[in-house]
C-alpha cells in the first residue's frame, strides 16, 4: 500500500554454465564493454554427475550422484556428493528431490510448508507419469505412461537442449545467454534446464505483471522471459520481480494432428533467490526453461493433469488447499490511505449508505496508528473509545472492520517512551538479529524498527498477545490486513544498529497532494478544500476526456548487476557470486540484509522469500485463538508457496491507469494457479488520480472477481464510489449482481477449499481444445458457468469478446437472458455503454441465487433463494450448491443441493445437516419449450409465465425447502 521507494541501478550478471577465471567485479561501463567479447572468455566445461548405488523401492527409487570430473566452481563450490530420491506420490504426482548428501544446503522446513508423506500404496506401476534417467552424465526426463514416445513433459538431457549458445536478450544484458549443460549443483549456485516443445503455452512463474500477458513469453520472437524470485516492495512494475515467489507453472500442449490438448505442471519447491528463464534459440525447433538458483536444493513435483484445472488441484493437494473464507469476505470492501480521523471514516460509511451502495467492510490504513506504530490508535485523530464505538456501530448493522498491520515494529526512542509490543518482544526474544547477536534495526514508517523473527520459539504467543491486546483496546477487527511483509525497509542493512533512536522521527505525509491529471483527462480542475474531505462529500472534479488516451505499456529500464567474483573460497552471504536479476539492485536493498540472522541459525539469504508466508500463518493461528468460533479473514501482500492456506492477497500498489485495470486480470488468474484464489486489485487504482470513467469501469470489473476492494493513496482525489453519480449507479448494479451470485461464489470457493479447483478461470481451462483461447486474458470465467467481458479501453461503447464452445455451447445474457448470436471461433462485438459490463451464462448451468440482494450479506442471506437454469440443446442440466453458515471454522454442518434436469423435469436432491430456513421462491428455466402445465411436487401450479422470444419459463410464488427433495416438471 505504499508509494515511492527510490529505484536504484541493478547491474547485470553473466551466469555461464562454464567456469570463468576469478576476477574482481567490474564497473557498469566495464560490464557493457565486455558484452561483445563475452563468448571468447576462457572456460572449462562443468562435468555434471554420475549416478550410482541405485535402490528401487515400492514407491520409487533412491541413488547417489557423484561429480563426474574436475569441479568447475562456476559461482561457488561444486558439491561432490548428491542424493536423489524419486517418489511416485499418487496417480498424478511425481516427486524428484536432488539434495546434497550431507544435508548442509538449506531445505524448507516441514513446519513452514507441509508436504505429504510417502504414499501408503505403490503407484510406481500405475502412475500417469514415469521417471526416466541416464546414469552418466546424469540426466532425467518425465514422460506420460500412455505416451512414452511423445515429447517429455520435462527433459534435462543435453541432447534435447539447444546445441549452441543463443545470443543474449539484449546487448547490455548478456546474463540471459544460454548454453546446453549438465546439472550444476554448488553451494551457492544450482542450474538445471529442460527442453520444451517449440513455443509451448506456459502460465504461472510469479508473482509478475508480464508484458506478454497471462501466457508467458517463450522467446519465439526473440524476447523471452527472465522471472526473478526475490520478494520486494515495489509499485507494481512490469516484467520484474514483485512481492511474492511462486515457482510453479502450468504447461498446456495442443496436438494439431488430433486437435486435442493436455496440461501438465512443474513445481520447484525452493525459497532460494533465483532466475527462471524461458527462451527459444534462433532457428531452433525447441524452447526451454532454465532454473538458476543461489542456494537450496532441487525439489521438483510434477503433475500430470491432464486439464489445467486438474494441474492446479494436484498442486493444491501437495502444498495445501486454500483457507475457508467467511461469507462476508465476498462483500464490497472500502479503504483509503489518508483518512484524517475517525469522524471522516464514519462519514464515509454514512455516505455509502445514503447512496445505497452496499458496503460490507470498512478498512483503515496506517492513519489509524499513533506515530505509525503497530497495535496502537492515535489518541487525537483515532481515540480508542471512538474507534470502539465506530466498530460497534458497524457490527450492529452487520458490517465489518479491518485494520492494517505492518511487518516492522518501532523501537522505543528513549527511557520514557512506552511501547509495549516492542518491550514485550525484547523480553520474549522475538526480533531478528544481526550476526553478532544484536538487534537488527531497519527503518520504516515509524522510524527505526525491528522485525519479527517468525522462527522464534515465542513468536506465536507474542503475536497472539499483541493482536488480543489491540482488540481489547477497542480495535474490534473482523480480519487483518498484512502489509510491508517482503519485508520492506527504507534503508539498507541494519541502519539503526548503534544509532540514536530519537534522532529519527516518524515519516510525515502532511501536505502531500497528488495534482497530476488523471490519465485520460485533457484538462483537470480540482478544488482542494475542506469540502473534498469533509462531511458533505462534495468536490470539484471536472475534466475533458480526450478519448484518445493511450494505454501503452509502462516500462522500466533496468541495468543489471555485474559479474560475480568467480571462484570464491567461501560462502558469500552478503553478495552471492551469481547475481540474480533483482531489479532494485543488491539483494538487501530496501529489505532485510541477507546476513540478518533468525532463530535456529537461519540466514535471511535462505528464508527471505518466506517472510510473508510465515507472518500469514502466525496471524491466522492467532485469529483462530482469539476468535475460536469464527473463520479468519486475511489479506496480505507478500506470498509464497502454500500461502493460500492462511491468507488471501491483493495485487499490491497498482496505478490508476487503464492498462493496470487490464493487467489485474492476469494477476488474478495467476493466483488461482498459486492456490491463493481470494485475490483482487485495488479497484479504481491505488497510485495517482483516477477519473470517473476509469472508476466506473473498474468498479464493474471487480464485482466479478474474488476480492473486491476500492483503495487509493494518500493525497490523491477521493474515489469512493458515491463521488460520481455514474460510478454510484454502475456500482449498485454490479454489486447487486455479485450479491445475487453469492451462493455460486460460495460454492466454487468451497470446491477450492475441498479439492483445489480454481474459482476464477482462464477460458481455455473450460475449453482446452480451442487454441484461439490460449492467450485470452481480457475475459475470464467465474467457475464453469459465468463469462465476463469487461471494457478495458477509455471512451469505448462496445467491447469485443470471444464465446467459446465452437457453436455447440449456448450463451445467454445475464441481464436479459437472450441468446447471444456469437461468431464461432472469433470475436463478437457487444454493446457496452458506460455503466454496463457484459456477463453471460453458459448452458448446462443451475445457479442458486439470492433473489433479493440487500445492503449487507447478512441481510441478503435472510431473503429467499432463486434458481436460474440454462438448459443445453438436449434439454439437460446438472448443478450443485454448497451451503453452510459461512462463519464457523470447518468442519462444520453443511448441506449440498444438486439440481438435475432431464426430459422437462427438474429434480432437487438435498443432503447434509445444515438447516436452511430460507425457501426457494422462484425458478427460471432458460431454453425451455412452451409448456401447457407446470407441476411442483406432484401438484399443478399456475404461478408461472413463459416468454417465447427468449425461451424463458419463470415459476414463482414457490416455497420449496432446500432441506428436502423436490421436483418441478413442465410439459
Amino acid at each position: 500500500m505504499r508509494f515511492g521507494l527510490l529505484e536504484v541501478l541493478a547491474l547485470a550478471s553473466v551466469p555461464w554454465c562454464k567456469a570463468q577465471h576469478a576476477q574482481a567485479s567490474p564497473s557498469v561501463s566495464e560490464t557493457l564493454e565486455a558484452t561483445s567479447s563475452v563468448y571468447s572468455m576462457n572456460v572449462t566445461e562443468c562435468p555434471g554427475y554420475s549416478l550410482s548405488a541405485l535402490t528401487e523401492s515400492e514407491v520409487g527409487l533412491t541413488a547417489q550422484l557423484t561429480l563426474a570430473g574436475p569441479a568447475c566452481n562456476a559461482f561457488g563450490k561444486d558439491i561432490v556428493n548428491l542424493s536423489i530420491e524419486v517418489v511416485y506420490q499418487s496417480l498424478n504426482t511425481l516427486h524428484v528431490k536432488i539434495s546434497d548428501t550431507l544435508n548442509q544446503q538449506f531445505t524448507i522446513p516441514e513446519s513452514i510448508v507441509t508436504r505429504p508423506s510417502a504414499p501408503d500404496e505403490s503407484y510406481k506401476a500405475t502412475s500417469d507419469l514415469v521417471f526416466n534417467y541416464d546414469p552418466s552424465p546424469f540426466a532425467f526426463w518425465i514422460t506420460r505412461r500412455l505416451e512414452p514416445d511423445a515429447i517429455p513433459l520435462f527433459d534435462t538431457r543435453t541432447s534435447s537442449l539447444p546445441p549452441t549458445p543463443i545470443p543474449p536478450l539484449n546487448a547490455s544484458d548478456p546474463s540471459t545467454a544460454f548454453d546446453a549443460f549438465p546439472l550444476v549443483f554448488e553451494d551457492q549456485y544450482l542450474q538445471v534446464a529442460s527442453a520444451l516443445p517449440y513455443d509451448t503455452n506456459i502460465y504461472g512463474l510469479g508473482e509478475v505483471i508480464a508484458s506478454s500477458g497471462f501466457r508467458r513469453d517463450t522467446g519465439v520472437n526473440g524476447v523471452g522471459t527472465v522471472q526473478t524470485n526475490w520478494n520486494r516492495d515495489i509499485e507494481d512494475p512490469i516484467d520484474q520481480n514483485m512481492y511474492g515467489t511462486h515457482p510453479i507453472y502450468v504447461e498446456h500442449r495442443f496436438n494439431e494432428t488430433t486437435n486435442k490438448s493436455s496440461s501438465s505442471g512443474v513445481l520447484l519447491l525452493s525459497a532460494a533467490g533465483a532466475d527462471i528463464l524461458l527462451q527459444t534459440p534462433p532457428n531452433s525447433n525447441v524452447s526451454f526453461i532454465e532454473y538458476r538458483m543461489i542456494g537450496g536444493i532441487l525439489d521438483f513435483y510434477f503433475f500430470s493433469g491432464p486439464t489445467p484445472a486438474d494441474v492446479i488441484a494436484q498442486y493444491g493437494a501437495i502444498i495445501g488447499y486454500p483457507m475457508w473464507q467467511p461469507i462476508w469476505g465476498f462483500g464490497f470492501h472500502l479503504c483509503r490511505w489518508g483518512y484524517s480521523n475517525i469522524s471522516e471514516v464514519t462519514d464515509v460509511v454514512s455516505q455509502m449508505r445514503a447512496a445505497n451502495i452496499p458496503l460490507e467492510v470498512q478498512w483503515t490504513d496506517i492513519d489509524l496508528y499513533h506515530a505509525y506504530r503497530d497495535f496502537t490508535t492515535d489518541p487525537v485523530s483515532f481515540p480508542p473509545e471512538e474507534v470502539q464505538l465506530f466498530v460497534e456501530n458497524l457490527a450492529s448493522n452487520y458490517q465489518h472492520y479491518i485494520p492494517i498491520v505492518d511487518a516492522a515494529l518501532a523501537v522505543t526512542v528513549n527511557s520514557t517512551d512506552v511501547y509495549n509490543p516492542y518491550t514485550r518482544g525484547v523480553e520474549e526474544d522475538v526480533w531478528i538479529k544481526n550476526p553478532d547477536g544484536s538487534l537488527y534495526v531497519g527503518e520504516v514508517w515509524p522510524g527505526y524498527t525491528v522485525f519479527p523473527d517468525w522462527f522464534s520459539e515465542n513468536i506465536q504467543s507474542f503475536w497472539t498477545e499483541a493482536l488480543k491486546n489491540w482488540s481489547a483496546l477497542g480495535v474490534g477487527f473482523s480480519g487483518i490486513w498484512l502489509d510491508m511483509n517482503e519485508a520492506s525497509s527504507f534503508c539498507n542493512n541494519s541502519c539503526g544498529s548503534g544509532a540514536n533512536y530519537s534522532a529519527l522521527t516518524p515519516m510525515s505525509m502532511v501536505g502531500r497532494v497528488i495534482t497530476e491529471y488523471p490519465e485520460c483527462l485533457l484538462t483537470f480542475v480540482l478544488s482542494y478544500n475542506a469540502t473534498i474531505w469533509g462531511p458533505s462529500g462534495n468536490m470539484t472534479i471536472n475534466g475533458t476526456s480526450t478519448n484518445s488516451c493511450t494505454t501503452n505499456a509502462m516500462t522500466t529500464t533496468v541495468t543489471k548487476r555485474g559479474l560475480g567474483s568467480g571462484q570464491e573460497p567461501g560462502i558469500s552471504i552478503n553478495s552471492p557470486p551469481y547475481a540474480i536479476h533483482n531489479a532494485i539492485g543488491a539483494l538487501s536493498t530496501n529489505t532485510l540484509a541477507t546476513n540478518a540472522t533468525h532463530y535456529g541459525g537461519y540466514a535471511e539469504l535462505d528464508v527471505h522469500n518466506m517472510f510473508g508466508l510465515m507472518e500469514e500463518k502466525t496471524t491466522n493461528l492467532a485469529l483462530q485463538e482469539i476468535f475460536p468460533d469464527k473463520r479468519p479473514f486475511l489479506i496480505s501482500r507478500s506470498t509464497f508457496v502454500s500461502a493460500g492456506k492462511w491468507t488471501g492477497h491483493w495485487l499490491g500498489d497498482n496505478y490508476s491507469k487503464w492498462q493496470y485495470m487490464y493487467l489485474s486480470i492476469q494477476g488474478m488468474l495467476q493466483f488461482q494457479i498459486y492456490q491463493i484464489p481470494m485475490v483482487g486489485a485495488d479497484t479504481c487504482g491505488f497510485l495517482d488520480n483516477t477519473d470517473e470513467e476509469l472508476c466506473n469501469r473498474w468498479m464493474q470489473l471487480s464485482a466479478f472477481t474474488p476480492f473486491y476492494r476500492n483503495h487509493n493513496t494518500y493525497g490523491a482525489i477521493p474515489q469512493e464510489p458515491y463521488r460520481w453519480p455514474s460510478v454510484a449507479n454502475a456500482s449498485r448494479t454490479a454489486i447487486a449482481a455479485r450479491y445475487s451470485l453469492l451462493p455460486y461464489w460460495y460454492t466454487i470457493f468451497a470446491n477450492a477449499s475441498l479439492t483445489g479447483l480454481p474459482p476464477m478461470k482462464a477460458l481455455f481451462y473450460e475449453f482446452p481444445d480451442e487454441p484461439e483461447l490460449f492467450a485470452v486474458d481480457r475475459q475470464w470465467m467465474v467457475g464453469k458457468h459465468i463469462l465476463v467481458t469487461p471494457v478495458l479501453t477509455p471512451g469505448a461503447t462496445t467491447v469485443d469478446g470471444i464465446f467459446p464452445g465452437g457453436g455447440s455451447v449456448v450463451w445467454r445474457d445475464w441481464y436479459t437472458h437472450a441468446v447471444v448470436n456469437a461468431t464461432i471461433g472469433g470475436n463478437t462485438t457487444l454493446d457496452a455503454p458506460l455503466g454496463h459490463i457484459n456477463v453471460h451464462i453458459r448452458d448446462n448451468s443451475a445457479l442458486l441465487l439470492h433473489q433479493q440482494p440487500a445492503y449487507t450479506i447478512h441481510e441478503t442471506r435472510e431473503g429467499p433463494y432463486a434458481l436460474l437454469v440454462s438448459l443445453t440443446g438436449a434439454g439437460t442440466v446438472f448443478g450443485i450448491a454448497y451451503l453452510d453458515d459461512g462463519i464457523s471454522p470447518p468442519p462444520t454442518s453443511n448441506r449440498t443441493v444438486t439440481f438435475l434436469v432431464v426430459d422437462g423435469t427438474l429434480s432437487i436432491k438435498s443432503g447434509g445437516t445444515y438447516d436452511v430456513e430460507q425457501k426457494l421462491s422462484t425458478v427460471t428455466v432458460l431454453g425451455a419449450k412452451q409448456p401447457s402445465s407446470v407441476v411442483v411436487n406432484g401438484e399443478e401450479v399456475h404461478g408461472w409465465a413463459y416468454t417465447a422470444s427468449i425461451e424463458e419459463l419463470v415459476v414463482s410464488d414457490l416455497a420449496i425447502s432446500l432441506e428436502e427433495d423436490s421436483s418441478i416438471s413442465w410439459k
